[in-house]
């Protein structure tokens, strides 16, 4: 065989959604078909979804995916494109996160992802086994390596090894979440690979939101001179036909489709947009409801909401208090305009007296302070959750990682809701992606073009106004200090003396240092959210609620 043609499907699955994810191959496969494909290839896991975490330790979740394999293979009978399909199998051993090959009616190899990521949103070493060292798998006169994400990551020489047993190709499927400057990275590893074993290589990611982690495809293959043979894109599904052809040194990919890609905030907004309308849509939510209280969070997570849903499933609600400014009720009016969504006014000044009367006699002779602010808070909350409740529409929460970080949010007030499409963009991030949005509507968007968030939102200082002349800086430090300085203690977990060398004030640093910590507990308690940096809030950072420790 001096000529093959594989079919790369970048493909969305649902996770559990076994029977869906199995059609949604199925039509991959008639469509390589029709093009003249010869083998098709899905990512990692795709008939349970990625990842499935602890359903594979359900023996009747991994018979169902094993039985939908069985049934693929009998489709290659047909004389079509054979497949290579990624699904969790019981070996023999324990459970595998395999992927088999299919062929003339038969499932023709199984092989074993061999390294186990444990680390950051990976704990796989938790519910699989390794798998031994694979050989090459040969489809129809073509010598192929099939090694499994981390696979190519790691250290253990699976590629190596595959190279030395014969391999003359290598296609990988992976299930590698984004964060900004990922598509690098990647292809800095499948770089090393390709040096080291002289072959081709195909990286194939999958895609689309699951719970807070996002996949963001981009897929991609080198030839063994190290050259970019193809860059499909991010945030999209798309069927990609590479053509390869064996020439006197081995095989080669033909140049094909070399997608632009999207860069900093406008890849971090894509993000942000396809982990929210997975999560909406993947869970069946019709529609989401969001206090849009006049500042940047709330404008911002509207327009993620309208871009990923559409306007007519985004319902927005201000709910002024007497220290609601003018500017921030004629803000958020101009901006539900701006965006085409559902706009309701919902005064709060009697629920809140209400329960200020029923306090009364408990809170006499003490000074109104934070209790009182946080009832505000918890009254808009209520509020959101009854209409959530009414209608069946999701709340969606809308506190930035700076406030989170410090605990800057009222736990059962603006913390309610089913999920946070900005709960891992500092403030300052906050409002880069804003302006980015702005100024371009991206492809495949359902919201306006251009200036979605008023420029006053942007322009003016932020405030809870839970109080007369609020702003957040009679609390917190500017938000580029405070960034920089949560940056240093959340991603790069640097030392204060290191934070402080920095030029940051000694006394502020081991302030911000003291919440982060406290505001632990209130953390476990948050909307999941869309992971957008190397570090987030949840699988990525595991710090105990109760500790006493502090870098004195």
């Amino acid at each position: 065989m001096d000529s093959i043609t594989i079919a790369l499907a970048q493909l969305n699955p649902t996770v559990g959604d076994i029977a869906g994810n199995l059609e949604k191959l199925r039509a991959a496969r008639q469509t390589a078909a029709d093009k003249g494909a010869d083998l098709i290839m899905s990512t990692e896991l795709f008939i349970s979804g990625y990842q499935p975490e602890d359903l594979v330790m359900k023996p009747a979740f991994l018979a169902a995916c094993e039985k939908v394999v069985e049934a693929l293979a009998k489709d290659t009978t047909d004389g079509g494109p054979g497949v290579i399909v990624g699904f969790p199998r019981q070996g023999e051993a324990g459970r595998h996160n395999s992927v088999a090959v299919l062929d003339g009616g038969e499932i023709i190899a199984i092989r074993d992802k061999v390294d186990l990521p444990n680390y950051g949103e990976f704990d796989e070493k938790r519910v699989f086994v390794p798998g031994e060292m694979p050989g090459p798998v040969n489809f129809r006169g073509v010598r192929i390596g099939i090694p499994i994400c981390e696979d190519i990551w790691g250290e253990l020489g699976v590629c190596e090894t595959l190279a030395e047993s014969g391999a003359e190709l290598l296609l990988s499927p992976n299930g590698s979440p984004y964060y900004r400057g990922k598509v690098d990275v990647r292809h800095q590893v499948a770089l090393r690979q390709v040096i080291e074993t002289g072959l081709p290589l195909v990286y194939l990611n999958t895609l689309g939101g699951q719970d807070e982690l996002v996949y963001d495809g981009g897929s991609f293959g080198f030839n063994a001179d190290r050259s970019l043979a193809f860059q499909m894109p991010q945030f999209a599904e798309e069927i990609m036909l590479s053509k390869w052809r064996r020439g006197a040194d081995g095989w080669i990919i033909e140049t094909g489709e070399m997608a632009a890609l999207p860069i900093g905030e406008a890849s971090d907004y894509h993000a942000c947009v396809l982990g929210f309308a997975d999560y909406v849509n993947k869970n069946g939510f019709k529609s989401v409801v969001l206090g849009l209280s006049g500042g940047i969070d709330s404008a911002l997570c509207a327009a993620i909401a309208v871009d990923a849903l559409g306007a007519e499933r985004v319902h927005c609600v201000m709910l002024p208090y007497r220290y609601t400014s003018e500017d921030s009720l004629k803000d958020a009016a101009d901006c539900a305009k701006a965006l085409g969504c559902r706009y309701d006014i919902v005064p709060i000044e009697e629920p809140v007296t209400g329960f200020m009367s029923a306090l009364a006699d408990m809170f006499e002779g003490t000074e109104e302070g934070i209790t009182e602010e946080n009832l505000q808070s918890r009254t808009r909350g209520t509020i959101l959750m009854a209409i959530s409740n009414k209608f069946g529409a999701m709340v969606v929460t809308t506190g930035n990682k700076s406030e989170m970080s410090v605990g800057y949010a009222t736990l059962y007030g603006d913390m309610n809701g089913g999920f946070n499409p900005i709960k891992d963009l500092y403030k300052m991030q906050v409002y880069g992606v804003s302006a980015w949005r702005n100024g371009a509507r991206p492809d495949g968007m359902l919201g306006p073009e251009r200036d979605v968030i008023p420029q006053n939102i942007i322009d003016k200082k932020p405030s809870a106004e839970l109080r007369p002349n609020q702003t957040d800086q009679d609390s917190l430090p500017p938000y580029p200090a405070l960034d920089d300085i949560l940056e240093c203690l959340v991603e790069k977990e640097m030392s204060v003396e290191a934070i402080v060398a920095r030029g940051h004030d000694v006394e502020t640093v081991h302030r911000i240092e003291h919440l982060l910590y406290i505001a632990e507990y209130k953390r476990r308690q948050s909307a999941p959210g869309v992971k957008i940096t190397k570090k987030n809030f949840g699988r990525d950072r595991r710090y105990p609620i109760t500790n006493r420790f502090r870098d004195r």
